[in-house]
């Protein structure tokens, strides 16, 4: 019997058992890669301790007069004289000025042409009409000088009765403000300085801006500083709840396993942590209130995930041709 010739390979099945290598030799290189730059879990150690917790709201508004209003004369004429100054606090009823008439005006001028003995006779005849304040209040704005004339329908002075804060509130915020809720100003231009201050209206009426629906609060100081001023910018802090001396973890201690909440803290038999529910409290995002599972001084563990730091960052990829380059040094 003649022994048949073996045939070489097909093509066909040459690539097939190339391919099947290849997929080899990825999925090993994947699965070492993995491995090696998997994420480390270590643990740090933290204690129970007491602290003052206060959960707040946090706005932007602008400084402006709760009650803005405009000073403009019965009839027009002339202001003889100007009696304060922008920035001054004034009573109802006090002058601001002195004005003359259209009439009054054109009478004084022919009289001075005449010298100061006609002038004065009819000075004393037709006396100048008096500009009252009809609010208390300050003047923050002064349109007018000695000498200059305007009509009946210009704003010689505006008035405020006194300065408040337009906050703009978030309407997922709304519910948690509340009248004559505290809260604390601090002005763009005086950072520094902080207003103590209350909540005196609440908008009924939002305010939609790039789809995002506020509402005005009105924010009043207890104490309104000299150098507040109409326009400002500020930031205003609403005090929604407040607590001292109280258990308090850091809030990133904290895991959620079954709808409810658990720390975890040494396992004196194994080597892996184990958890225990808690019970939590008020929060201001840092720190979280511990109503009951932990005692003060107590040591808990806060997980922290590391990368892994062997080789330069750039070669991380397990396919990246920069991994094989060699040192030519």
């Amino acid at each position: 019997m003649i022994d048949q010739i073996k045939k070489p390979p097909s093509r066909k099945k040459l690539w097939i058992i190339l391919i099947l290598l290849l997929i080899v030799v990825v999925a090993v290189s994947v699965f070492t890669y993995q491995k090696k730059n998997s994420l480390e879990i270590s643990y740090r150690e933290v204690r129970v301790t007491r602290e003052n917790v206060a959960v707040t709201i946090l706005a932007t508004g602008t400084v402006q007069p709760e009650n803005r209003l405009e000073i403009k004369p019965p009839i027009a004429g002339r202001i003889e004289k100007v009696l304060v100054e922008e920035g001054k606090k004034v009573r109802k009823g006090q002058i601001l000025a002195w004005m003359s008439s259209t009439e009054r005006a054109a009478l004084l001028d022919a009289a001075r042409a005449l010298g100061a003995e006609e002038l004065k006779k009819w000075e004393d005849n037709y006396k100048p009409t008096p500009i009252f304040a009809p609010i208390n209040g300050t003047i923050i704005l002064r349109n007018v000088e000695s000498g200059q004339t305007f009509t009946n329908v210009d704003s010689v002075f505006v008035m405020s009765d006194r300065l408040t804060v337009k906050a703009q509130v978030d309407e997922t915020d709304i519910a948690q403000v509340r009248l004559k809720q505290q809260a604390t100003i601090a002005l763009d231009a005086y950072p520094e300085n902080n207003i103590k201050a209350y909540v005196d209206q609440i908008a009924f009426d939002a305010k939609t801006v790039n789809n995002v629906t506020t509402y005005i609060v009105d924010v009043l100081p207890q104490d309104t500083p000299d150098f507040m001023r109409s326009g400002m910018t500020a930031n205003v802090t609403f005090l929604v709840t407040a607590k001292e001396n109280i258990l308090t973890v850091p809030s990133e201690a904290l895991r959620v396993r079954d709808s409810k909440y658990v720390v975890m803290v040494k396992d004196i038999k194994g080597k892996k942590p184990r958890e225990i529910p808690v019970q939590v409290g008020i929060t201001d995002g840092k720190r979280t209130e511990i109503i009951e599972g932990l005692v003060e001084g107590e040591t808990i563990l806060v997980a922290e995930i590391k990368a892994p730091t062997d080789g330069p960052p750039q070669n991380r990829n397990p396919f990246s041709p920069a991994r094989y380059r060699r040192n030519t040094r």
